[in-house]
């Protein structure tokens, strides 16, 4: 186990610099004590690990020192294959250096880890894009991503969700993100602090304006500014995007609809709502002794009332809205209006919508 930590630690600080006791000991979960100790053991096997005293000091490696890739057990070196999917790194620009990469990764690898990495290659694939839809058109991703890593500002024209508006901003790129096979950019949106297009405010820190989410196949044109900017002091875009998700799930369901299912009904809920269903049916009230069908009663968080319509029609037959009332209400002028519509279908099967 200390064995582990030891490399841990060694890697820590051979990736990211010089890093304090505490920064250590929160990323490797023990005590300050024990990254001292650990320092010292370092230290006799002949890691030249360099103390940096005062307020701005800690630990870092001894310039130019690297260890080699070893150590690696079997099931973290398959994790280092299934690490990176090639779609999305032939998506970034990045598709020959993940191959090249790779190509490296694996001829450093003893001959038994080598050969392990290659059975899993020819057993597991990776594809992020989600069922029954093509992948968004990102012809703008390599130009963006360049600009995230580079911190370069971008000067862009957006469609909006409508399909119908087309904004122009101005962002300071702060991280992609791929989710269900679409890709987003996270990005401090500078246009009112800017104006029409990078001016003399642009290259300054992104601190005070709103982090919002782009998608990036809305993006109609990319221009990327000579300017610089500052990221925000302690900016990460993990929490920030799990933050986000969080925020937009409860915003959007904020209503929860009282769902009678049949058995079928059951297996159809989580196919169709996901995480949402599967909460649902942990939950779901008790068996109806007088009901020989098996149907059950489910809560189920929905989204607005218009797409829960949608949503819910989705499971035909097999469910039925019990409440809130106006959800019911809804369901059912949507089906007699469906109704109205296939019966003057039948009565005249050569009409057409239009009459």
């Amino acid at each position: 186990m200390r064995a582990d930590r030891l490399l841990s630690l060694l890697l820590l600080l051979q990736n990211r610099g010089r890093m304090t006791a505490s920064e250590l000991a929160a990323e490797l979960e023990v005590s300050v004590r024990t990254v001292y100790r650990d320092i010292e053991a370092l230290g006799a096997s002949g890691v030249p690990v360099h103390t940096d005293r005062g307020p701005a000091g800690g630990y870092r490696l001894m310039d130019g020192y690297r260890t080699r890739l070893t150590g690696l057990t079997d099931t973290q070196a398959d994790s280092l294959f299934l690490a990176g999917t090639p779609g999305p790194a032939q998506d970034l620009g990045l598709g020959a250096d993940l191959a090249a990469a790779r190509l490296k990764l694996q001829a450093a690898l003893p001959v038994a880890l080598a050969d392990r990495a290659r059975r899993l290659e020819g057993r597991f694939h990776l594809d992020a894009t989600a069922w029954f839809r093509d992948a968004d058109p990102v012809p703008h991703l390599a130009r963006i991503a360049r600009a995230v890593w580079d911190q370069r500002v971008l000067v862009v024209g957006y469609r909006r969700w409508n399909g119908e508006e087309r904004t122009g901003r101005v962002l300071h790129p702060l991280g992609l993100v791929l989710k269900g096979g679409i890709w987003y950019l996270v990005a401090a949106d500078t246009t009112a602090t800017t104006g029409a297009g990078p001016g003399p405010g642009s290259g300054v820190g992104s601190g005070d304006c709103p982090v919002r989410t782009y998608r990036v196949s809305r993006f109609q044109d990319v221009d990327t500014a000579p300017e610089g900017f500052e990221r925000p002091p302690g900016f990460d875009l993990v929490a920030h995007w799990e933050q986000s998700a969080r925020r937009l799930d409860d915003a959007l369901r904020h209503q929860t609809a009282r769902v009678r299912l049949s058995p079928r009904g059951r297996r159809l809920l989580p196919m169709q709502f996901g995480a949402a269903g599967t909460r649902a049916l942990a939950g779901a009230e008790p068996l109806d002794p007088a009901d020989p069908d098996g149907w059950v009663t489910v809560h189920l968080s929905v989204e607005s009332q218009s797409v829960a319509v949608g949503d819910l029609l989705r499971l035909g037959t097999e469910a039925e809205v019990l409440g809130p009332p106006e959800l019911r209400r809804a369901l059912a002028d949507t089906v007699a209006a469906l109704a109205d519509r296939y019966r003057c279908a039948r009565a005249d099967p050569t009409s057409t919508p239009d009459g």
